[in-house]
């Protein structure tokens, strides 16, 4: 058990008892437990499998290489369109967990044995994503834009191409982008 954890653990305003619980079941199995991304990250041989995380609505496990996972129970549940690996099982009380937990046993089992076994969840190559034309205009007005987009890694592209893409105006797309523009060129990331 982690002291950094058990810190997170108390000072969560939500989900207390459903987070304990979780916790029980994920020391049962032989993982380690660390604060990772500011939530309960469970690891097998440095590599993570799952963590505990709580939103306004819910809490749940996420599993890193979900998408892998046989799902039986039709319970995991990708977050969001552009979530390639992760999937969660998600709650809102702490009965459902105590009625699920052999299953959610029988998952982390699983997700265990398919990091073990080195599997990789295959990801859609960063050209496979649409790159909004305010942006394109900017990549193709100025190489040095365009050289250092392309020298940042895969995903800090997929990054950038995700947030420009999520504005739903144009004016909004290309006042992201000019934003940016400046950040990109230094070699950093959206979140850097």
């Amino acid at each position: 058990m982690s002291s950094q954890v058990d810190a997170f653990f108390k000072n969560a305003k939500n989900w207390q008892a459903e987070f304990k619980k979780l916790r029980r079941i994920l020391l049962d199995f032989p993982m380690t437990e660390e604060l990772k991304w500011g939530q309960a990250c469970y690891a097998s041989d440095g590599r993570n499998i799952v963590l505990i995380h709580g939103f306004k609505e819910y809490c749940a496990l996420l599993f890193f290489k979900g998408a892998l996972l046989k799902d039986p129970k039709r319970i995991l549940i990708q977050q969001t369109k552009n979530v390639q690996s992760g999937r969660q099982i998600r709650f809102t009380n702490v009965r459902e967990i105590i009625e699920m937990e052999p299953i959610l046993k029988a998952y982390v089992r699983e997700a265990i044995e398919v990091e073990k076994a080195g599997l990789k969840v295959k990801l859609k190559e960063t050209s496979a994503f649409k790159v909004p034309g305010e942006f394109q205009r900017k990549l193709d007005e100025t190489p040095a834009l365009k050289k250092a987009f392309a020298a940042l890694t895969p995903g800090r592209q997929r990054g950038y191409l995700f947030y420009f893409s999520a504005a739903k105006q144009s004016k909004t797309r290309e006042a992201r982008v000019e934003k940016y523009m400046s950040q990109i060129l230094e070699g950093k990331g959206l979140d850097d």
